[in-house]
């Protein structure tokens, strides 16, 4: 069992992901834009991140960023979950440190493949 960071500020898009995480058998733990995102991943240490873009205070590519650049976060996978859908989106998100980016509305077997090619066994 893994522990997943959800970070979006959509309560309902953020109970859909819990359920999916959940439903696979690992802990969600939650935040509701991308600087509570960062400081959650800092003191939570989780396995992998789910990161929204479009938040208010810090967006999801800044705080991918963030994460990525941080010697004591910097080890944790980050996948965008998103709407943003332009191929220029994806690239720009992987640029910055993403390891994954997923389209919403989410297409839960693609949000499963993924959690399993990143997750370790």
């Amino acid at each position: 069992m893994a522990r997943i960071l959800i970070v979006d500020d959509s309560p309902s898009q953020l109970l859909g992901i819990k359920r999916i995480v959940e439903k696979l058998g690992h802990e969600a733990l939650t935040a509701e834009d991308g600087a509570a995102g960062v400081e959650a991943a800092r003191r939570e240490r989780p396995d992998l991140i789910l990161m929204d873009v479009v938040m208010p205070n810090l967006n999801g590519f800044q705080a991918t960023r963030t994460i990525s650049k941080d010697p004591d976060t910097q080890h944790i996978p980050v996948v965008l979950v998103t709407t943003k859908d332009q191929e220029t989106d994806k690239v720009w998100g992987l640029r910055q440190g993403a390891k994954a980016y997923v389209t919403k509305p989410i297409k839960e077997e693609e949000l499963v493949t993924t959690l399993k090619e990143l997750l370790p066994a």
